[in-house]
């Protein structure tokens, strides 16, 4: 529950980047979720904004709360982006993708002048890999990536659903999460894993992250390199 308290309160937060107008980047995973909503009781209350959903939940959320959207068709450029991630490091680079999104969130960053991560305490680390590094892979492609994580010193496994079948994203690619343990080089091995073919995207996000608001107990603070 205090967690959950942390996750709404950092959204909460979030909302003061956002103005009227603004083309905004709707992030995925449940302290996103918590944004979305919070988002759409502005726009009901007459807060003009469009919004770019980072996956098909975010987009069906956005959609049952009267948030009108927009696509990278009619505009490439996005003023503020709000999304979660499972960790940051002092550095403010992420690791993302626990909730699978990892391909189209990692787009939507590009494209987005100010990147805000909403958080709660328990993301933030001293340094990345407690958590499994997703990795998105091209189905045919995936023996193969998987033995060149694993070469990399990787405990590797192919996500899978809860029906125990391969995770398919929205992209219809598979996932690897991989267990690095502590990662000395973030930026290198971001390097290695974007130079693999067949490797669609990974959840190293270095460099993206403007601000985290993050929630710790009853304070909400903004944590910037």
């Amino acid at each position: 529950m205090a967690n959950d308290q942390e996750k709404e309160a950092a959204a909460r937060a979030s909302l003061q980047f956002i103005q009227d107008g603004m083309v905004v980047g709707l992030g995925t995973g449940s302290t996103a979720a918590y944004f979305i909503k919070l988002l759409g009781e502005k726009v009901k209350n007459g807060l003009r904004v469009r919004g770019i959903p980072t996956s098909v939940r975010s987009r069906e959320m956005a959609e049952s709360l009267g948030i009108p959207l927009t696509t990278f068709e009619e505009c490439q450029k996005i003023d503020v982006t709000v999304d979660g991630a499972d960790e940051f490091d002092p550095e403010l680079r992420l690791i993302k993708g626990g909730g699978g999104a990892l391909l189209r969130e990692k787009i939507v960053a590009s494209a987005t002048r100010q990147e805000v991560i909403v958080a709660d305490a328990s993301k933030q680390v001293k340094r990345l890999g407690k958590f499994p590094l997703p990795v998105e892979v091209i189905k045919f492609a995936e023996p193969l990536v998987a033995k060149r994580i694993r070469a990399l010193g990787a405990d590797v496994r192919q996500r899978t659903g809860a029906d125990g079948k391969p995770y398919i994203s929205d992209e219809n690619n598979h996932i690897l999460d991989c267990r690095f343990g502590e990662i000395e080089d973030p930026d290198g091995l971001a390097r290695q894993l974007s130079d693999m073919p067949g490797v669609v995207e990974h959840g190293l996000f270095i460099g993206m992250a403007s601000v985290v608001v993050m929630a710790k107990g009853g304070e909400v603070v903004e944590v910037r390199r």
